[in-house]
């Protein structure tokens, strides 16, 4: 019976947290989805450039939302180690759409806009998988625990 109790509470913890996740997610989606197309279709941006733009626009909402409501129960030290890391992290998950972008856009040369936003759809649902763990892992920590980036080795 004990074991069943601290699963639950380690899965209603995870749960309640990725919802949190999920819905400053959903919100950086809606801003990231459609500055994109703002910046693509409205303005003529390229493909990768309109991408970037509404990135940074979207993941600075993104650390705001998650460093004072998804994990504002995690240890604040040094929000500029925190800040930094959160964008090198955005960065990789960036990369990581612009890969799928690029190659639907440029290798496929699907130029249309419903291929684009697909690709922008799957290319950001990966980079979404890869910032959850990374955000959890090396971002905003629990209570206790030393950066492990920064741990003398």
């Amino acid at each position: 019976m004990q074991i069943l109790t601290r699963l639950y509470q380690r899965f209603s913890a995870l749960v309640y947290e990725l919802a949190k996740f999920g819905t400053i997610g959903a919100l950086a989606f809606v801003i990231d989805f459609g500055s994109t197309n703002l910046f693509r279709f409205g303005m003529g941006m390229g493909p990768l450039v309109s991408k970037v733009i509404a990135t940074v626009i979207a993941a600075t909402f993104a650390y705001l939302g998650n460093r004072f409501w998804t994990w504002r129960h995690r240890q604040q030290n040094g929000m500029a180690r925190e800040y930094v890391l959160f964008f090198v992290l955005n960065g990789i998950g960036l990369l990581i759409s612009l890969l799928v972008i690029g190659f639907v856009f440029y290798g496929l040369n699907l130029k249309d806009p419903l291929s684009y936003n697909i690709a922008f759809v799957i290319g950001t649902g990966l980079g979404t998988l890869f910032r959850f763990w990374s955000y959890k892992k090396w971002v905003f920590l629990e209570a206790g625990v030393e950066p492990q980036l920064t741990r003398a080795r």
